[in-house]
């Protein structure tokens, strides 16, 4: 199940960010890019759109069925993808404590979704991923997992840049 897995890649993230001070949480490479904190806050974002675009789907009577597509392909850091303007973060200071937060409640956001229905709707309806086209609402709960392990790697990067 998609639960196990998206917790340990959680808790990976929660390791990576442990011995920063919130100053250093927030402060963005010297080489460019974001923030241990903007990483967070877009993945924040990431999966609150995604618990949004689900719930709305359930909701949807002309919501397609779509075949499973490669969603493992999203821990690749080869292929670029450009954030959607709206799981954009921001440049507003926040403390550790305040994103583990925000981002545990996102998660609870998420797991309410997916027990408000069963899996013959998650696979029967979809919403639309930017190189993916049509997913089925099934496979959006182990992508938030895949896209966190994604950025991760970003993470180590990051703080390695620090």
């Amino acid at each position: 199940m998609f639960l196990e897995k998206n917790n340990e890649i959680r808790k990976k993230l929660f390791q990576t960010i442990e011995g920063l001070t919130d100053e250093q949480f927030n402060k963005t490479p010297s080489s460019g890019g974001w923030s241990p904190k903007q990483i967070f806050e877009h993945l924040v974002r990431m999966e609150t759109v995604i618990g949004t675009n689900i719930a709305r789907e359930l909701k949807n009577p002309d919501s397609p069925k779509a075949r499973k597509k490669p969603i493992q392909l999203t821990t690749s850091r080869l292929i670029k993808v450009e954030a959607p303007g709206y799981t954009e973060p921001s440049n507003e200071f926040k403390s550790k404590q305040e994103m583990k937060k925000e981002i545990h409640d996102s998660r609870l956001f998420l797991l309410d979704v997916y027990e408000s229905s069963n899996k013959e709707v998650f696979k029967s309806k979809s919403f639309k991923h930017p190189i993916f086209g049509q997913v089925p609402l099934i496979q959006w709960f182990p992508f938030v997992g895949l896209h966190e392990k994604r950025h991760l790697k970003q993470l180590e990067n990051t703080i390695k840049n620090l």
